[in-house]
C-alpha cells in the first residue's frame, strides 16, 4: 500500500488539544471487525460491552517529564527530549537544535533556583540525531522531576500545563521510562477498572515504553519501506501466563492500545495452532501493516490517529483498510476528537 493511501482531511478543530473533564466520559466508536458495523457509546459504557471470560491487558508504562529547556555557554536556546537512561547520569536524548551543540559542551537547565547541567559527550548518532549526556551532580532523577516537562506529542500544540502532569498518565502507571502516553489507557479511572474487574474481566498488565518514534512520519511512499525506531517491552512471566491460558482456552484477548499491541505480537513464540507468547524483557522494532494475521490480539482498544501515521497503518491491518475509513469518516461526522486527549474506538 502507499503512504497516500492513508492520508485524510483532518480539520485542526477536531485534534483535542484537553483531555475530557472525566476520563470515561469520552466517547467510544464501537465497530464490528466482521461486519463493520458502527454503533456509538461512551468509553464508561465498556464494562457493559466486555465479556465475563473476555482478558484484558493494559500498558503499565509511566511518562517521564521528559522535555527540559536549557541554554548553551553563548545564551542560545537548547531544547532536551531524554529517552532514555543509558548509564548512571548518562542519558540518550535528542537536543534541539541538535546541529549546533557540540561535542564537550555544557548545557545549562538551571531554573527555579535549582542549578542543573549536563555535558554533551557525543556527535548526533547518524540517521536518528540521538545524543548523550552526562548530568553533573547528585540527584538527577529528582531534578528532571522537578524541572521536567511533559513531552505532549507535536500535534497537541500548545507548552504542558499542570493539568497533563495528571491526566497524560494513565491511572495504571507504574514502571517508569516512555516519553509519550500509551493514550488509549488514558481512558480509564479506578471506577472504571473496578467496574471491569467485578464483570470478571482478567486484567493483565504488560510494559511497553513509548518512545518519540511513535510519532515518528512515515517519509517514504511505499511503505513497507518504513524502519520504525526500537522500543523495550517487557511481559513478566505471570502475565506471559495468564495470557497463554487464555489463548489455549480460546477466550478474547482484548488489547488496550497500539503498544500493546507491537508487545505481544513481538513476543509470539508459539506454532500456528497454540498461539502464545513468550516471558521476558527485549527491544522491537515491529512495524505491522497489511497484511498481517495476528496472532494474539482479538479485540482492540484504541484512540483516533492522525494521518499517514504507523498507528493509522496498523490499525489498517487490524480492522481492514476500507472500514477503517468508514469508521473514521463516521467518527468525523459525529464530532469525535481525534488523536492522544481524543475520543475511543472499541474494534472486536
Amino acid at each position: 500500500m502507499r503512504l497516500s493511501d492513508f492520508d485524510y482531511h483532518l480539520p485542526k478543530d477536531k485534534i483535542a488539544l484537553f483531555p475530557v473533564n472525566e476520563r470515561a466520559d469520552a466517547k467510544l466508536l464501537c465497530v464490528d471487525r466482521g461486519t463493520g458495523a458502527i454503533s456509538h457509546r461512551v468509553f464508561r459504557d465498556l464494562p457493559d460491552i466486555l465479556r465475563p471470560t473476555d482478558l484484558l491487558v493494559l500498558n503499565n508504562t509511566k511518562v517521564l517529564p521528559a522535555r527540559l529547556f536549557g541554554k548553551r555557554p553563548t545564551g542560545g536556546k537548547v531544547e532536551a527530549l531524554l529517552l532514555k537512561e543509558f548509564d548512571a547520569n548518562v542519558w540518550e536524548c535528542l537536543l534541539k537544535p541538535g546541529g549546533r551543540v557540540r561535542e564537550g559542551q555544557t548545557v545549562d537547565f538551571t531554573a527555579n533556583g535549582i542549578e542543573f547541567s549536563a555535558e554533551v559527550i557525543n556527535k548526533p548518532v547518524p540517521d536518528s540525531g540521538q545524543r548523550f549526556v552526562r548530568f553533573l551532580g547528585d540527584g538527577v532523577k529528582e531534578k528532571i522531576k522537578m524541572l521536567g516537562h511533559i513531552p505532549l506529542p507535536p500535534y497537541i500544540d500548545r507548552p504542558d500545563q499542570a493539568i497533563d502532569r495528571n491526566m497524560y498518565q494513565t491511572v495504571f502507571a507504574e514502571k517508569e521510562g516512555a516519553v509519550a502516553s500509551p493514550t488509549a489507557g488514558l481512558h480509564f479511572d479506578e471506577a472504571l477498572l473496578a467496574k471491569v474487574r467485578a464483570k470478571g474481566v482478567e486484567v493483565v498488565p504488560v510494559t511497553l515504553h513509548v518512545s518519540y518514534g511513535t510519532f515518528q512520519p512515515i517519509a517514504v511512499e511505499n511503505i513497507e519501506d518504513h524502519k520504525m525506531f526500537e522500543e523495550e517491552y517487557e511481559i513478566t512471566e505471570d502475565a506471559a501466563a495468564r495470557i497463554n491460558k487464555a489463548k489455549r482456552e480460546g477466550r478474547r484477548v482484548v488489547v488496550c492500545g497500539t503498544t500493546c499491541v507491537r508487545a505481544l505480537e513481538s513476543a509470539v513464540n508459539s506454532t500456528p495452532s497454540t498461539p502464545g507468547v513468550g516471558a521476558g524483557r527485549a527491544r522491537t522494532s515491529i512495524f505491522i501493516h497489511p497484511p498481517y494475521e495476528f496472532r494474539i490480539v482479538d479485540a482492540l482498544i484504541t484512540n483516533f490517529h492522525m494521518p499517514k501515521s504507523t498507528l493509522l497503518v496498523m490499525l489498517a491491518a487490524f480492522l481492514d483498510y476500507n472500514k477503517m475509513m468508514t469508521a473514521y469518516k463516521a467518527a468525523l461526522e459525529n464530532d469525535y476528537r481525534f488523536a492522544s486527549y481524543g475520543d475511543a474506538m472499541f474494534i472486536a
